[in-house]
């Protein structure tokens, strides 16, 4: 007589596998721990992109700027600018060196930088900007009226009251240091005039 079979329960993991596992997972959370202590937080650099990173692997070479209309940028308002920023430029407790701009280098340029985080550029001599009209709201930093334009990753202060427009492009992050010195400078450069929204 036949009498069916029911097929045995198939075996569940072995306490050997059981214990391998959680020692894995346990050396996955250890990593993790180590790793968050070593390493910081993951968004270190988008709460401050001037944050060295041991991990960028730093630039060389000059920094090359994108071609921008700047029709005053060889008059010599900005010719006497561009030569009295001449240093670097504070930035909290460490400084921004002034660094090389690319051939064919715009008349009018300077960048600073530490060549790891985006560098802070002035451009001078740039035509009148969109945002500027009679309703904008203008800042005063050490006498020097500026029209802030947000963008992403950075601003961009435009100088507003100068026989030139000057444009100073700050990544996210940096403290006033580096507007503070270029305003001092453009102030005792530039003579001041009215404001043309």
């Amino acid at each position: 007589m036949n009498v069916p079979t029911t097929p045995a329960p198939a075996a569940g993991p072995s306490r050997r596998a059981v214990v391998a596992a959680a020692v894995l997972v346990a050396l996955l959370v250890a990593g993790v721990v180590l790793a968050s202590r070593f390493l910081g937080p993951a968004d270190t650099a988008a709460q401050d992109p001037t944050a060295s990173n041991p991990m960028a692997a730093p630039r060389t070479g000059p920094v090359g700027l994108v071609p921008v209309e700047a029709p005053d940028a060889g008059s010599p308002s900005c010719a006497s600018l561009v030569g009295q920023l001449t240093g670097a430029l504070p930035n909290g407790d460490g400084t921004l060196e002034k660094l090389p701009v690319a051939d064919p280098a715009p008349a009018g340029a300077v960048v600073w930088g530490d060549r790891v985080a985006e560098p802070v550029v002035l451009r001078c001599g740039l035509s009148k900007p969109g945002e500027l009209t009679p309703t904008a709201q203008l800042r005063v930093v050490s006498g020097v009226q500026w029209l802030p334009v947000e963008g992403t990753g950075a601003s961009t202060w435009f100088a507003v009251d100068r026989p030139v427009y000057v444009a100073l492009t700050l990544p996210d992050g940096l403290g006033t240091g580096p507007l503070q010195t270029v305003s001092e400078v453009v102030g005792r450069v530039l003579p001041a005039q009215p404001v043309r929204p």
